[in-house]
């Protein structure tokens, strides 16, 4: 391996995500899988993470125990649960390798241990790994600065039936950019949820709607309704490797950045 190679780590690996990173690793002459584990009592652990792959064998066992994953890798990238992600940013913290986390569903308590554990190691933390998206929420907030409160701001996002949380988390960041854009803050002026009798939609308020079917990859939408005319930005995903492409290259930019909390567009920028 060359001095360039980033040695990296994946939680999760016998699970979607985890062998689809697993397989972009493989196709990266810069990149190197050095340790894997998956949760407790998985059908993954113990198998050669090449192999449950479905690539040839890599050498590299699934474990369960996280700290292995912070013994020889530059970079941990985790789509796990929160509850893992909060573990791994607290080892993180405490050996300072830096953590790429991708990890959905995530409480506002949850995202503050892993801007605590970012004082010790390069951290980044994104709802949606996707270059596309990232590029959406900028333009997103640009929109939203320029459009005034008589626009109404409408978040669409649709996903496949096996998707646990809702709203997304992308779905929520798109949230937080168009609220940046109006300079509030997004939990003031959030309307999750609309049953029964609710009244006419108030001025200000950012509305989501949820669709869950199929095997949808991801879509997004922003719509902002004014009089007479709207504006729709939009981005769908065909594809779940997107999310692995953007959390390795992510994981370059941590490998050789100081400690801090960074997101997509600070990787981007590099």
């Amino acid at each position: 391996m060359s001095k360039a190679t980033v040695k990296i780590a994946i939680p999760g690996a016998g699970g979607r995500m985890g062998g689809m990173l697993i397989r972009e690793i493989a196709k990266a002459e810069d990149l190197q899988l050095v340790a894997a584990t998956d949760r407790s009592g998985s059908l993954a652990i113990g198998e050669d993470a090449g192999l449950f792959a479905g690539l040839r064998e890599n050498g590299v066992i699934i474990g369960e125990d996280p700290k292995i994953l912070f013994e020889q890798a530059d970079v941990v990238i985790d789509f796990s649960s929160p509850v893992a992600s909060r573990a791994h940013a607290d080892l993180a913290a405490k050996t300072g390798i830096a953590l790429v986390v991708g990890t959905t569903g995530l409480a506002p308590e949850d995202e503050a241990i892993l801007e605590k554990a970012s004082q010790m190691a390069a951290l980044v933390y994104c709802a949606n790994t996707s270059v596309g998206v990232t590029l959406l929420g900028q333009i997103v907030e640009q929109v939203a600065a320029q459009l005034a409160d008589d626009w109404d701001i409408e978040i669409v996002e649709a996903h496949h039936h096996h998707k646990v949380d809702a709203p997304s988390g992308t779905a929520l960041a798109l949230g937080k950019a168009a609220a940046r854009g109006r300079g509030v803050k997004l939990e003031a002026v959030a309307d999750l949820v609309r049953k029964g009798q609710t009244g006419a939609r108030k001025q200000g308020d950012i509305g989501f709607a949820v669709l869950r079917g199929g095997d949808v990859t991801g879509e997004h939408s922003v719509i902002f309704f004014g009089k007479s005319e709207r504006v729709e930005i939009s981005h769908k995903a065909t594809d779940r490797v997107i999310f692995a492409r953007g959390a390795l290259r992510a994981a370059r930019f941590a490998a050789i950045t100081k400690p801090g909390f960074y997101d997509m567009k600070d990787v981007l920028k590099n």
